[in-house]
C-alpha cells in the first residue's frame, strides 16, 4: 500500500528547448506546489524505466516529443504495463498519447474535427481548400508539418503522412481538464502567435465541445488539453487531443486559477495512488504523441 506521504516521480526534460515555451520554469514550480504533499524526484524521461520501481507513481509531464526517444519511450511504457506502475497521465489514453490515427477515427465518426485523411483514394472526402496541411503520422511539435497547393496532393507519399484541409481560422483556443473536469481555457487571439495566450472564458457550447472529446477519451486520472481552431462559420473544430504531456501554461493564470487547478491535480494524483489495483493494458502506440 502507499505510504501516507506518497513517492512521485516526476518525468520532464528541464533542457528541452520548446518554441514559445519555457518546460523548465512549469515544471520547477509544480514540482514546487507538489512537493507540499508528495515526496518528489525528477529524472529525465530517458531515466524512467530504470527509476520508477521504487515510487508510487510516475507523472510525465514536460518531457519533449517522445519522436527524440522513441526506443526508450517505448521501453517506459512496455515496463509500466507490465509492472502495474501507476503513471499519471494514465497510459490507456486514445489522444496524441497512442498516435495520430485518432483524428482519421473521429473524421470517420462526425465529430467536430479538421477533416484528415491518410490514402490517395480519401483526398475526395476533405474539402476544397487553397492548400492543405501534410504532417508525418510521427510528427510532434510541428516537426515535418508542411502546406501544399492542391495540385501536389495527389503526388504525396501516402502511408505516413496525414492531410488536412488548411483552416483560415480566426484563433486557436485550449480547454485544460483534471480528469474529466475542466480547469480553465486559454486562447491566442493572433494566429500566428500560438503561444501568445490569454484567458479565455468558454461558453456553454465551448464545454460541450471540448468535453465531447474528454468522454470519448479513455483517462480517468490525467491533464488533458483539448486545442481547438474558431472555424471562419464561427464553429470549433479539434486540432488535437493532447493526453500524454500537455504544457500546461500555467504562468498565464491568476493565482486563484493556478492555485485552483494544482489542488485539483493533487486530488487526482492522491486519488490514482490510492487505487487498489492498476489497469494492466495500454493501447499500443501507432504514431507518435505529444505537444
Amino acid at each position: 500500500m502507499p505510504s501516507a506521504r506518497p513517492r512521485v516521480l516526476y518525468v520532464s526534460d528541464l533542457a528541452y528547448p520548446a518554441k514559445g515555451r519555457r518546460y523548465c520554469d512549469e515544471d520547477i514550480a509544480l514540482t514546487a506546489r507538489l512537493r507540499e504533499d508528495f515526496d518528489i524526484a525528477v529524472c529525465h524521461p530517458l531515466d524512467a524505466a530504470a527509476l520508477m520501481g521504487g515510487f508510487d507513481a510516475v507523472v510525465v509531464r514536460n518531457s519533449g516529443p517522445v519522436l527524440h526517444h522513441q526506443a526508450a519511450y517505448d521501453a517506459f511504457r512496455e515496463r509500466a504495463v507490465a509492472d502495474g506502475v501507476r503513471v499519471y497521465n494514465q497510459l490507456s489514453g486514445k489522444g496524441d498519447m497512442a498516435g495520430k490515427g485518432y483524428l482519421l477515427e473521429l473524421t470517420a465518426a462526425g465529430y467536430p474535427v479538421i477533416p484528415t485523411v491518410d490514402r490517395a483514394a480519401d483526398l475526395g472526402l476533405l474539402p476544397a481548400a487553397d492548400s492543405y496541411a501534410v504532417k508525418p503520422r510521427q510528427g510532434a511539435d510541428s516537426i515535418g508539418l508542411e502546406f501544399v497547393a492542391p495540385e501536389r496532393l495527389a503526388g504525396l507519399p501516402f502511408g505516413d503522412i496525414l492531410v488536412q484541409p488548411r483552416v483560415d481560422f480566426r484563433y486557436e483556443v485550449s480547454f485544460y481538464f483534471v480528469d474529466d473536469t475542466l480547469q480553465y481555457a486559454l486562447y491566442a487571439p493572433d494566429p500566428d502567435r500560438r503561444w501568445a495566450l490569454e484567458p479565455y472564458e468558454p461558453t456553454d457550447a465551448d464545454r460541450e465541445f471540448a468535453r465531447r472529446f474528454i468522454d470519448w477519451n479513455d483517462i480517468t486520472y490525467g491533464v488533458q488539453r483539448v486545442d481547438a481552431c474558431r472555424a471562419p462559420g464561427g464553429e470549433l473544430l479539434l486540432v488535437e487531443l493532447e493526453d500524454l504531456n500537455p504544457y500546461l501554461s500555467l504562468d498565464v493564470l491568476s493565482p486563484e486559477a493556478r492555485d485552483a487547478f494544482v489542488a485539483r491535480m493533487k486530488t487526482s494524483l492522491r486519488a490514482l495512488i490510492d487505487q487498489e489495483t492498476v489497469r494492466a493494458t495500454a493501447p499500443v502506440r501507432q504514431e507518435e504523441q505529444p505537444r
